[in-house]
């Protein structure tokens, strides 16, 4: 019922939403804090949805991390009529033998589980977006893939972005995050 991979800049439904160029595509986003919201209206009768899209997390994401009160947790959230069905969080740490890296919550819950950084990703090799625009490990990217009950005529899609670095002059630049690839299907069972 809806489908976009925003190489034509269609922001259609899409409130708060922004285009973005990330290695050689275009994006929703770049996001901090904040996120935007997509509706889809005049759904056929249906049981369930599915949606999918490509979640890119760029830069400096600190998970879990409790302890400084300057940078973290950093948080990601996905609703759909005001639902969450993903309230969780990522570390985008490259961690080597004998080095601490804070870990995320991500395929879990928050603050349910203590994930390795990067844990769940489908790449982990594209460059950051900005602060780490020069690393070949500074962006990882999620497949998310969520089914659920929904027979409403409309939906709405809320992705929200709750990232904390209070010691950065630019906090987009340090962190930040984005989507591709938004399919959404209306299934009748």
């Amino acid at each position: 019922m809806y489908s976009n991979d925003f190489e034509s800049g269609n922001l259609a439904g899409i409130t708060s939403g922004t285009i973005a160029l990330f290695n050689g595509t275009h994006v929703l986003g770049r996001y901090n804090s904040g996120g935007f919201n997509l509706t889809v209206p005049n759904l056929p009768k249906h049981d369930l949805v599915e949606i999918t899209f490509d979640l890119y997390i760029h830069d400096t994401w600190d998970g879990n991390n409790l302890d400084s009160g300057y940078s973290g947790p950093d948080l990601w959230s996905m609703l759909v009529d005001g639902n969450s069905y993903i309230h969780t969080s990522f570390s985008n740490s490259d961690c080597g033998v004998g080095v601490f890296c804070p870990p995320q919550s991500y395929p879990d819950n928050y603050l349910n589980s203590n994930h390795n950084p990067k844990a769940g990703a489908f790449r982990t090799d594209l460059p950051g977006a900005c602060y780490l625009s020069g690393s070949p490990n500074g962006t990882t990217e999620y497949k998310i893939s969520k089914t659920i009950s929904h027979s409403s005529a409309t939906l709405l899609l809320q992705c929200i972005g709750d990232l904390v670095q209070k010691n950065v002059s630019d906090p987009l630049c340090d962190e930040s995050w984005s989507v591709d690839n938004i399919n959404i299907k209306a299934i009748t069972l």
